[in-house]
C-alpha cells in the first residue's frame, strides 16, 4: 500500500500551521461534547478492536483519509459506493488497492455511533479521528483533530485523476503536487513518513526491479540482497497482482522514523521514497528525521493537522450521512 505515499474538493481553503481563523469558527475540539459526548470513547474503542483483530488497519486507514482528503477536500467523499447513477471515487484505478479494512473500521464505528447518537456525526469527522486515534495506536504522535466537518455530496470518479500523487511521478512533480496545494516541501517529507506503516503492491515499484533502463533492468540504489529478495517475492506479480512488500522492511508495524533510516541504506521501496533522499531540496529533511524522531513526529503531526482540515465542508456544504457509503438523497 502506498501512502501518499502506498490511499478531495468543491472548496478549498488553504491553511497554515497556524490554522486560519476562518478553520477555527467552523471546526473545533469540543465539537461533539454535548450533542455525542460518548463520541471519543466509542471512536477509540472501535478502532482499538479494529488494529487487534487486523494489524494492517491503521496503515490502510492513514491511506484512506490522504485519498479521501486530497479529492475535493476532507469530506468522506472516498466513502460513498458506485450505483447505476454515478461511478464514485473508489472506482478510480489508483483506488481499487485502499484497504477493506479501512472502510470496514468507519463504516464499524459509524454504526456504533448512530445507536448512541443517531445523526450527529459526520463519516468525515469519524475518518478524521480514527486516523489519529490509529496513528497513536501504533506508536505515531498524538495531533489535534478539530471536528464539525460535514460529509460530501459529491463523489465522481473523474474527480481523482490529477488529484493524488502516482508513484511514478518525478522529484518535481511531487513537489509541484504537494505545493500547488498549499503544502511546503518540509510537510511533503513529513507527511512521507507515513510510508513507515503499511505496504505497497508490487506492481508499484517493478519497474525499479525489472526494467529500470537500458544498462540496468534493476535500479542500482536499491540494496542489492533486498533487491534480490524483491524480485523473488514479485516474480509473477503481473498473475498474482496481491503481491505485496512492506514499506518500511525493518520495523512495518511501528510508527517511528526507520522509514527515514531506510532510504540512504537503499531500503526505500518506491522511486518517490528513493527521490526525497537524492534530491537536494528533501534530503536535508530526510537527514533531519532519520536522526531526530522528534522532529520527525513534532512535524508530521503539524502536517496531518493542517491536512485534516484541507477542503473542509460545514454548514450547508455538506451533510451528515446516516450510512457512510451513501448520499442521504438519491445523487444523479
Amino acid at each position: 500500500m502506498t501512502f501518499p505515499f502506498p490511499l478531495l474538493f468543491l472548496i478549498t481553503i488553504t491553511i497554515s500551521f497556524s490554522l486560519p481563523s476562518l478553520v477555527h469558527s467552523k471546526l473545533t475540539l469540543g465539537y461533539y461534547q454535548k450533542t455525542c459526548p460518548d463520541f471519543e470513547k466509542i471512536i477509540r474503542e472501535t478502532v482499538t478492536n479494529k488494529q487487534i483483530t487486523s494489524p494492517v488497519t491503521a496503515a490502510g486507514t492513514l491511506r484512506l483519509f490522504f485519498h479521501d482528503c486530497m479529492v475535493d477536500g476532507c469530506d468522506a467523499s472516498i466513502l460513498i459506493s458506485s450505483n447505476s447513477f454515478n461511478q464514485a471515487e473508489r472506482e478510480a484505478e489508483i483506488n481499487h488497492s485502499l484497504s477493506g479494512d479501512a472502510f470496514d473500521v468507519v463504516v464499524h464505528a459509524k454504526t456504533n455511533l448512530e445507536l448512541a447518537c443517531p445523526g450527529i456525526v459526520s463519516c468525515s469527522d469519524i475518518l478524521a479521528q480514527a486516523t489519529r486515534d490509529l496513528v497513536v495506536m501504533v506508536g505515531g504522535p498524538f495531533y489535534n483533530v478539530r471536528l464539525g466537518r460535514k460529509d460530501g455530496m459529491l463523489s465522481k470518479v473523474e474527480n481523482v485523476e490529477g488529484n493524488l500523487p502516482k508513484v511514478d511521478f518525478s522529484i518535481d512533480k511531487l513537489i509541484d503536487f504537494f505545493t500547488q496545494r498549499g503544502f511546503t516541501i518540509q510537510e511533503l517529507v513529513a507527511l512521507s513518513g507515513g510510508h513507515t506503516i503499511g505496504f505497497s503492491h508490487c506492481k508499484e515499484f517493478s519497474d525499479r526491479l525489472f526494467n529500470f533502463n537500458a544498462m540496468s533492468p534493476t535500479d542500482p540504489d536499491i540494496y542489492p540482497k533486498f533487491a534480490e529478495k524483491l524480485k523473488a517475492m514479485c516474480a509473477n506479480y503481473l498473475t498474482d497482482t496481491a503481491m505485496s512488500a512492506f514499506n518500511d522492511v525493518m520495523t512495518p508495524g511501528k510508527f517511528d522514523n526507520m522509514y527515514f533510516q531506510n532510504l540512504p541504506r537503499g531500503l526505500g521501496l518506491l522511486a518517490t521514497d528513493n527521490a526525497l533522499y537524492k534530491d537536494p531540496r528533501t534530503k536535508p529533511f530526510v537527514d533531519l528525521y532519520a536522526v531526530n524522531q522528534t522532529a520527525f513526529f513534532k512535524d508530521f503531526a503539524h502536517a496531518m493537522e493542517k491536512l485534516s482540515v484541507y477542503g473542509v465542508k460545514t454548514g450547508r456544504k455538506g451533510e451528515v450521512r446516516r450510512r457512510c457509503d451513501l448520499f442521504n438523497s438519491i445523487q444523479t
